[in-house]
């Protein structure tokens, strides 16, 4: 395929945008094993830089991502895979998608509601380490 891989350590960061409304979702790294799985299974694979290792979005808490299309920026070395969300939200904060803040006189604003209670879904804090790492469930 021609990907650059080396570019960024071996990862390509993976912009994922709601296939049917062009919505960001969230932000994930593959490598060449995470994007091979992505296109052979149709499920979103990620590698979680933290815990070294592949992970399925959605392998917890069953709120998977459909992969319907990847696309490949000019560069070769960035990736947006347009996805069907699979469950009422991609955040692992309870929010549809993982970009649900935005600056607003230099402080965080929420400007999506909460779609579904992390607590429930995970059962614990939502702050507490995933199986996905980097301190955040997936």
């Amino acid at each position: 395929m021609g990907l650059d891989f080396e570019k960024g350590g071996g990862l390509l960061p993976a912009i994922i945008q709601e296939f049917d409304t062009g919505k960001v979702l969230m932000l994930g790294f593959m490598n060449e094993e995470a994007l091979t799985k992505t296109l052979e299974s149709g499920y979103v694979t990620f590698f979680s830089r933290s815990r070294n290792r592949l992970w399925i979005k959605g392998e917890s808490s069953g709120h998977q991502l459909k992969a319907r299309e990847v696309r490949v920026d000019c560069d070769q070395d960035a990736l947006v895979i347009l996805a069907e969300q699979l469950g009422p939200g991609t955040c692992h904060k309870g929010y549809h998608s993982c970009f649900y803040r935005r600056i607003e006189g230099g402080r965080l604003v929420e400007v999506e509601p909460r779609v579904f209670d992390p607590q429930a879904v995970y059962g614990e804090s939502p702050r507490s380490v995933s199986p996905a790492g980097n301190n955040r469930q997936e």
